[in-house]
């Protein structure tokens, strides 16, 4: 091992200003910052907002302060269904509904593990992936899934939001603390032999206070409501005291949940095979939470199959690279830090998947998307960060972008081939909790 030396920096320093290019490139970015400095106008001109083919869609939703993005996306694709059965464009679902049985249910299958993960040390790789994940946010679509399988969903009024589901960095650190210090006491409960009924006791204890807690930072969900809306021919409509079960089983019997598939791209991992990741199995009895690793181009063929259907799609999404707020564009082009530095960052998909440089941090929806004779130019993406970012809260996404930092997409099963979904309909290859697959 060596030691940078005073000859070694003198060299770096008279390498960087050999090229006077280094200074004009530093004064910029000291005075706008890296990402302005390095900023490409140029994408706009094949980024704009005019598509082949778009859904017609009402205004997006916010998820505001929170990881909650696979949850809004999820209801958004049931409103748009909703909306285009009931002639009602403009009707929303309660994310703070769903968000509240989550944290039950979450609490739940933490606490499984922990008695299942007991003989374990603590500093086990797998148990301290279940201590990391105690009171997360952040979930898939599938999760998001069997949560209105068991519970349905209720609209916006019915349970609105209120500060902790829009803020909730105060309730899931509160949530996390609890679980993890709860873990060590059902870990204390299994090295001292307990049964299983005392097991079971203690955690219906535990799962008391949780719910205690979520109803505190977000109100009891409701138990029935009032569906109330006017459509879009201005005609009213009212059903009283309804359970947010029976409106899912009344008003979404045709909505197949089970002919969903997830379709992923991680080339870190063999294609044409199905994972499932038991660290996100959120709800004890329900599906489990299962990909199926393509290449990309059947993601972006099952999607545009879908969106010409009429339907929108749900993709998970490293959105947090090269994307603007102000603008919405979604390119790889947006942000030319390598030639503002004079160096090489480029890295393939599997690389970053490998090296931690490359996660699906974002879920959104695909709404539209522009083809000419069959070559995809851009998409359509519809957001939930409100409507002040972006078109009006949309998103302009072009084909390399989601080809580079799209990770999976929700699509139904007549979009894939006869093999995908043999291969969907299968056994799965059970995941570490350590495997990066997006």
């Amino acid at each position: 091992m060596t030691v940078i030396s005073d000859q070694e920096i003198a060299d770096f320093s008279a390498d960087f200003n050999t090229n006077s290019k280094n200074q004009v490139a530093s004064r910029a970015a000291r005075r706008s910052g890296l990402l302005e400095a390095s900023f490409n106008d140029r994408v706009s001109e094949r980024l704009n907002h005019v598509f082949s083919t778009e859904l017609d869609v009402d205004g997006v939703t916010d998820q505001k302060h929170s990881g909650r993005c696979w949850e809004f996306a999820t209801l958004n694709v049931l409103r748009h269904y909703f909306g285009k059965q009931n002639k009602v464009k403009d009707f929303t679902f309660s994310q703070a509904y769903n968000f509240f049985w989550d944290k039950i249910e979450r609490a739940n299958a933490f606490y499984n593990a922990m008695i299942r993960l007991a003989d374990k040390p603590l500093n086990d790789r797998e148990v301290q992936s279940w201590l990391a994940f105690a009171g997360e946010d952040g979930g898939l679509w599938s999760m998001a899934i069997n949560l209105v399988k068991k519970y349905g969903v209720v609209p916006s009024y019915a349970m609105p939001e209120s500060f902790n589901s829009n803020n909730t960095t105060g309730l899931i650190d509160s949530l996390a603390r609890k679980e993890r210090k709860d873990a060590i006491a059902l870990r204390k409960l299994v090295s001292e032999g307990s049964s299983q009924d005392e097991l079971e006791k203690a955690k219906k204890h535990f799962l008391n206070e949780v719910y205690r807690m979520v109803s505190v930072a977000l109100g009891e969900p409701p138990k029935k409501f009032d569906l109330e809306y006017r459509d879009d021919d201005k005609k009213y409509h009212l059903e009283r005291d309804l359970t947010p079960r029976e409106f899912v089983q009344k008003y979404f019997k045709d909505f197949k949940f089970d002919d969903y598939v997830v379709l992923s791209n991680c080339p870190n991992h063999e294609f044409n095979k199905l994972y499932h990741m038991p660290l996100y199995d959120n709800v004890d009895g329900g599906d489990q939470i299962k990909f199926l690793n393509v290449p990309i181009e059947y993601l972006a063929q099952a999607a545009v199959a879908q969106l010409k259907s009429g339907d929108a799609v749900i993709f998970g999404n490293d959105v947090l690279k090269q994307m603007e707020r102000k603008t919405g564009y979604l390119d790889t082009e947006l942000y030319q830090t390598d030639k503002l530095f004079g160096v090489d960052t480029k890295m393939s998909k599997a690389d970053r998947l490998a090296t931690g440089e490359g996660f699906a941090t974002h879920d959104m929806t695909l709404v539209g998307v522009d083809e000419d004779h069959g070559h995809i130019r851009k998409w359509k993406v519809e957001n939930s960060w409100g409507d002040k970012y972006g078109h009006k809260g949309f998103y302009e996404m072009s084909q390399p972008w989601f080809e580079d930092y799209v990770y999976d997409v929700v699509v139904r099963k007549e979009f894939l081939t006869d093999e995908q979904v043999k291969l969907a309909e299968g056994p799965a290859i059970d995941l570490k909790p350590w495997d990066n697959i997006g």
